[in-house]
């Protein structure tokens, strides 16, 4: 049956794909402009080199403490190096500017920044930061980050080791919604979430990283009100990303929920959501509610069902009707493994909200 509505109107052509291995990912567009100068240091009668924020002033990059030490890997927007910042072994991302869309570039380094003042053990910590990168006028930002080993859950589900057995995958679920329950506390939004983006850190501990997709709600707003922002979001990975976003409406967390579902799905499943022509999954997930398959991978254990619920749920079209972080948590919350999700924001100079407008 023929669309009824342009394709053009709520698939655009540049979602990326999902099979990236490192945490790079595109960056969300605004649908409202300001005035931003980062210009390279080559043009002396333009404006300096940008900083950050003065609530932010804590987390300045002192670069005389800065060692690079060896590559990690890299995506369209970013290069990360394992490098050694005041003696700790770091991650170091210096984020590129694309040369089709510059403004996207920026505005992954500034999203990056939603989790700067946040500290949870299921959420990538950000040491330090700067609006420049000696040797590298062009680049918009640099972003130090703990070191959380170089292992993706992407990595884990679809190499070459024996699948995940039924019960790490409930951990891991729970290590991923306790990050999120978290973010969202906190009014970010992560919005690219997806088996790359989570690190696998020493302790099999899953860490949510890659926040250059983020947006952090509006001041006062629980992120359940449908008009809780005005961002239009256009990046991320199109086979995670919720039907609400693809049909333009505003972003709430249960966005982040869906993408959720589809992690968890691949994690129990070890094979990739769709298949396909892209813009006919975009259509199929819109139109027809189309979703992964799930099949009797789930429905051979006790917990293999507690997941399809979880995923089903998670999933729904409507994101009023999908489950919060809080309450997934709560339904993988056992007597025996307790949730790590009593933690605090840094007690940093400034704002410990690490919001930009």
């Amino acid at each position: 049956m023929p669309s009824p509505i342009p394709v053009e109107r709520f698939l655009p052509r540049d979602l990326s794909p999902s099979i990236d291995l490192r945490p790079c990912s595109s960056p969300l567009e605004l649908s409202r402009s300001k005035p931003c100068s980062l210009l390279p240091s080559a043009y002396p009668r333009r404006p300096a080199v940008p900083r950050l924020p003065p609530r932010l002033a804590w987390c300045s990059i002192d670069w005389e403490q800065v060692r690079v030490l060896e590559p990690l890997g890299s995506g369209g927007f970013g290069s990360v190096y394992r490098a050694t910042y005041r003696g700790q072994t770091v991650a170091l991302k210096k984020v590129k500017r694309c040369s089709k869309n510059r403004l996207a570039s920026r505005q992954s380094f500034w999203a990056e920044l939603n989790a700067a003042c946040l500290r949870h053990p299921h959420v990538v910590r950000i040491l330090a930061a700067s609006a420049s990168c000696p040797g590298d006028p062009d680049s918009p930002g640099t972003i130090i980050m703990e070191y959380a080993g170089s292992s993706t859950l992407h990595r884990r589900i679809y190499g070459r080791g024996p699948p995940l057995e039924k019960a790490c995958c409930v951990r891991y679920a729970r290590h991923i919604a306790d990050g999120l329950c978290f973010l969202h506390r906190g009014g970010v939004v992560h919005l690219d979430l997806k088996p790359a983006n989570v690190l696998l850190a020493p302790g099999d501990l899953c860490k949510i990283g890659d926040f250059g997709c983020s947006q952090r709600l509006r001041e006062g707003e629980d992120g359940e009100d449908p008009c809780c922002t005005q961002l239009r979001h256009l990046g991320g990975t199109y086979t995670h990303r919720a039907p609400e976003l693809l049909r333009g409406e505003p972003v709430t967390v249960k966005a982040d929920m869906y993408s959720y579902a589809v992690t968890v799905w691949q994690m129990v499943t070890r094979e990739l959501p769709y298949t396909g022509d892209r813009q006919c999954v975009l259509y199929a997930v819109v139109a027809y509610d189309l979703r992964p398959d799930i099949g009797q991978v789930f429905s051979g254990t006790e917990a293999g069902r507690a997941l399809r619920d979880i995923v089903q749920s998670c999933w729904l079209p409507r994101p009023e009707n999908r489950p919060s972080a809080e309450q997934i948590l709560q339904q993988l919350h056992t007597g025996d493994c307790c949730s790590t999700s009593s933690v605090l924001l840094a007690e940093e100079p400034g704002t410990a909200d690490g919001s930009y407008t």
